[in-house]
């Protein structure tokens, strides 16, 4: 397994609140898997491997991936494959068939409908079916929970918080939420679940992502400046939430060491709420001098099953020669299990 891997190409639809197309994404997925193939150069029939990110819960019906090979086109016969989570996780195994040398090229992609149902209800089926299921306790109480846990601890404040959602929201005009706003006036806002506000909460997102990966004797031909993957690695915590620390992220610290992220400069964090960036940049040693989130992030749009991707494109896109960046994206409750991919120019 030696071969190096690149990222050569990304798209991403508009993140809105709501789209009127249907739950397999085909509507969003078509402009965009024939954007990032043109930015590639690339025919369909060039991609030797496609595999997406997606939730059968989410889109509330079986097999909903299938439909979703539509805005494909099965015929000819692709190579295809799906992981029921956030498509981060299906780039990692298009990462993976590169460098085992079975193919050259993959297109990975992710999607969700968010708006189709009620997000924080249906996030609920993720947790343990047993003992916290059954109460259906929301994804942004159990994130309350986790906040107030790390206030208590010193970890972080409202004020840090507010400062978090206040650059998130200002970073970028062509997302889904932009305010020039001041962490005085978030901090008069009032609490949707204490101790976190409205604006400490990613939005409802509708939206896709797209990414393009190329083995090294490609990716030159193919990008005139390919962010190559120097490191990527996950790792998983207990389902359980009264069985680990919520203040901390072993899981995240592990895949970090495992990836390498010394030296990075710029990172795009999958952090759903303001705590959990605040968390995530202690967990990986992220200092003042690295540039956090600069697209945004996930609190100014949050399309699910494809915000993690959207992390790697992110991240790919803003790379200048020399530099390394940090890409990381998380799924579960409390960020429960995380993926973080290192990429570098040349």
């Amino acid at each position: 397994m030696s071969r190096d891997v690149a990222v050569v190409s990304f798209a991403q639809a508009p993140n809105v609140r709501e789209t009127r197309g249907t739950t397999n994404g085909v509507e969003m997925l078509v402009p965009i898997i024939r954007a990032a193939l043109d930015s590639a150069h690339l025919s369909k029939k060039d991609v030797g491997f496609w595999c997406s990110g997606s939730s059968d819960y989410l889109a509330g019906r079986a097999f909903s991936f299938i439909a979703a090979v539509d805005a494909i086109g099965a015929f000819p016969p692709i190579h295809e494959s799906h992981v029921e989570a956030d498509a981060a996780w299906a780039l990692y195994e298009a990462w993976v068939k590169i460098r085992t040398g079975e193919v050259d090229t993959a297109l990975v992609y992710g999607f969700g409908k968010s708006s189709a149902g009620q997000l924080r209800r249906v996030l609920a089926m993720q947790l343990d079916p047993y003992t916290v299921a059954p109460l259906w306790p929301d994804s942004v109480s159990i994130a309350g929970l986790q906040a107030r846990l790390g206030i208590d601890r010193g970890l972080w404040t409202e004020r840090a918080m507010a400062g978090v959602a206040a650059r998130s929201r200002g970073a970028n005009p062509d997302a889904q939420v932009h305010e020039d706003v001041t962490v005085a006036e978030l901090l008069r806002r009032p609490y949707v679940a204490n101790p976190l506000r409205r604006h400490d909460c990613a939005p409802v997102t509708d939206g896709a992502a797209v990414v393009v990966l190329a083995g090294a004797e490609r990716a030159r031909d193919l990008c005139e400046r390919p962010a190559w993957i120097t490191g990527i690695a996950h790792r998983v915590e207990s389902a359980h939430l009264g069985a680990r620390d919520l203040t901390t992220s072993p899981s995240t610290v592990a895949a970090a060491k495992a990836a390498g992220t010394d030296g990075v400069t710029l990172a795009e964090l999958h952090a759903p709420f303001t705590h959990q960036e605040i968390l995530l940049r202690q967990a990986l040693g992220l200092g003042d001098e690295v540039a956090v989130n600069p697209s945004g992030g996930p609190l100014a749009g949050n399309p699910m099953f494809a915000a993690g991707l959207a992390r790697i494109g992110e991240a790919a896109t803003r790379l200048r020669p020399g530099e390394r960046a940090l890409a990381h994206a998380t799924s579960g409750p409390a960020l429960q299990q995380n993926l973080v991919c290192v990429l570098e120019a040349d």
